[in-house]
Parts: structure tokens; sequence; C-alpha cells
């Protein structure tokens, strides 16, 4: 069985992992199995680098704020600003300390540098304004959508309205409502008149599209749509944490993957005429298969982003999921996926899941990580992933 599995796997590079996918790829979700571990991100950064000179691909998107990222697509496109305030300012999650994501924005700024807009990298997050002690407040993205809006169209809402309504941020933003749904404003009588508003607001910029890009621009337009996706979304996702039920951190799950697939499926309308896109988030947000965590007492379930993309895109969407063996004295057994690959005699590998299902002559148990910042593969959900990438050691 040895030399079968060995057969299924073949040092990493950015071409033999691209030789196991559809040719109409347009999204490739790259997943890693933690965040905070270096060798994941620059691993992504030489297979986009792959991506971008042999492929065609010409933009990447982040697990990282949506709207954080537009400082970092400016530095990357134009120029604007430092890299170190496009550190600072472009990511979310604590994104902006890796040496890797450093890497990558310089890379792709350099490789701007020379070419004319049509040709330039660019630069995504696709996750919403969120953190694991909560979520921004709408203010930011409704009143830019608000001013967009206002600026070419008469409105029943002014801008003080939508002030009035909002109140003051820190009722928002409270990290207590983590905790405690019932300290947060989510379903307050004006936190739903401001979800009808954001509705309605996202409704006049589809319907006046063709007179509101001709009198900006498709990209100015195209940002107004990124606030009223995060307008929206937000205000759905502070009513669900204003849910009581046990059923409460489930949805918040679901909603944060849902505006995740929304942000993914706008990205790839916009970079349609230009080239695929390579997507980089943890494997739990970006498999076709459904999502399972265990947090607590809480045993939850949720679609991905990938797993709703994918019911868009069909074979034009392609995952490769990115595991590891040894991280010091966590050695996978024997017996689970991580393990049997452990024996490959290449430090980074690309495996092909169907050769290696054919291959396998017993079922395998799922590991159980030493510590709760890992999650594992499951090995019974391997025929629904196009590549599995496999570091040896961390």
């Amino acid at each position: 069985m040895a030399a079968l599995i060995q057969d299924s796997a073949r040092p990493f590079t950015g071409g033999t992992l691209t030789a196991l996918l559809s040719p109409a790829t347009r999204l490739l979700g790259l997943g890693e199995p933690t965040h905070g571990v270096e060798a994941f991100p620059e691993l992504r950064n030489e297979l986009f680098r792959h991506l971008v000179e042999h492929e065609g691909y010409r933009s990447i998107a982040m697990e990282s704020d949506c709207l954080a990222a537009l400082a970092a697509d400016a530095y990357v496109t134009d120029g604007i600003a430092t890299l170190d305030d496009a550190m600072s300012r472009g990511f979310s999650h604590g994104f902006g300390a890796s040496p890797a994501n450093r890497e990558l924005l310089r890379w792709m700024r350099a490789y701007n540098e020379q070419r004319p807009p049509h040709e330039r990298l660019h630069f995504y997050g696709f996750d919403g304004p969120l953190e694991m002690t909560g979520a921004a407040g709408p203010r930011p993205a409704l009143t830019a959508l608000h001013g967009y809006v206002a600026a070419h169209l008469d409105l029943a809402w002014s801008r003080e309205t939508l002030d009035e309504l909002l109140g003051p941020d820190e009722r928002w933003t409270d990290p207590a409502t983590i905790m405690d749904p019932t300290r947060s404003v989510g379903r307050t009588p004006e936190a739903k008149e401001l979800r009808l508003i954001a509705d309605d607001l996202r409704a006049l910029l589809t319907a006046h599209a063709p007179h509101l890009t001709a009198e900006t621009s498709p990209d100015d337009w195209w940002r107004a749509d990124l606030h009223a996706r995060t307008a929206t979304g937000l205000l759905r996702y502070h009513a669900g944490m204003a849910d009581t039920a046990p059923t409460r951190v489930g949805a918040l799950m679901c909603l944060r993957d849902a505006m995740m697939a929304d942000n993914l499926d706008a990205i790839v309308r916009r970079e349609a005429r230009r080239g695929p896109i390579l997507a980089f988030a943890h494997n739990r947000h970006l498999q076709r298969d459904k999502s399972h965590l265990r947090l607590g007492d809480l045993a939850l379930e949720w679609w991905s982003a990938g797993a709703i993309i994918a019911t868009h895109l069909g074979d034009r969407y392609a995952f490769a999921a990115t595991t590891f063996g040894a991280r010091g004295s966590d050695v996978p057994p024997p017996d689970t996926l991580e393990g049997l690959l452990s024996a490959l005699p290449h430090a980074r590998a690309v495996i092909d899941p169907g050769h290696l299902a054919t291959a396998l002559d017993r079922r395998l148990t799922p590991r159980v990580p030493a510590d709760h910042t890992y999650l594992s593969l499951d090995p019974a959900t391997t025929d629904q992933v196009d590549a599995i990438v496999f570091v040896k050691e961390i």
C-alpha cells in the first residue's frame, strides 16, 4: 500500500497542484488547517506567484475584513500610502503582523509597478468586519453607501437620520454582547429600521446601476456595492447576536460564511474578464462538505463559504485543503490521514485524493489535535477535495 500511496503524491509545486484541477477553474480555494503558522501563508505566496506568472490569475482574496482590505489593495495597485500603513490598516484578525502577508503585498506592489491598470494584481478581503469577540458597527459601511447614492439620487433619508438611528458606536461594539445576547442592540426598533433602509439603499444601487456607473465609474459602483453588502450583512449579524435561542452561535457561523460567499461571488464577477482568483482561508471556510466545530458544549454545523459558492460555480470552483504532520511533540498516529502521509519522503507534497482513496485498504481515523487551534481533515470527506497539500512538519 505504501508504494501506491507514494504514487498519489508529488513534491509541492504550483504546477503539480493545478494539474489536478479542472481547466474551467475560476476560483481556487486554498485552505489552511490553522492560523498563525507561517508555513501556510508562505506556501500560499509561492502558489500565487506561480498562478500569476503561468496560469493567468490576477487577484487574491483572503479571510480578512473586506473593508480594511481596500487599504491593502490601494497600496498594491496604485502605491497609495506605505507598506507599513497597508499592513496596519489593511488586515483584520491580527494578520497584519504576518511576515508572509507583508511579503505578499510587497511582491504584488513590485509586480504592479510597471504594468497598466488592467493588468495589475488586486488584493481582496472576503470576510466581514467580524472578530471572535464581536462585530463592527454598521456606521462606516452604511454611511459610505448612503453618501454614494445620495450624491446622485434624491433619498428619503438624510445622513442625520442615519446618525440618530445608529446612536453611539459603543452600543454596537460592546464586547459583552458575544456572551450576553440581551446586551445587543441588533433587534431594537432603530436597528430594524436601519435594516430596512440598508435594504432599500442596496435596491436603489442596483436599480440605478447604469446611471450611477456612468456618473462615477465601475470601480466606484463596485465599492458602493461592497459597502451595501457589508452594511446589510452586519445588520443581519447584529440581529443574530441579539437572538436568545440556543441555536444562536450556530446561526452566527452560518451568517458569517454567507457574507463570505456573497463577497466571493462579487469578486468572481468583478474579475471575470481578467482571470481566476485564489482565495485563502481556513479549510473550514472553503470546504465543500458541511463544516463542524465543537465549542465547549456546543456542537456546531454550518455550510462554509466554499460550499455555498460551489453551488453557484460548479466545476469552476476548486478546493485544495492543506494539512500537516508533526508539530513539535504532536505527532499524528499512523492510523490517521496525517500519520499516513507522514511516511511520504517529501517535506511538502501534493496528493491526488482520488488516487489516495484507491490506494487505501482501511478506514482512517480522524486526528485528534493536541491543541484547539488546529482542526484536522475528515478522512471520510476527502472525495470532496480536489487536491491535498501536505506539510510534513511545522
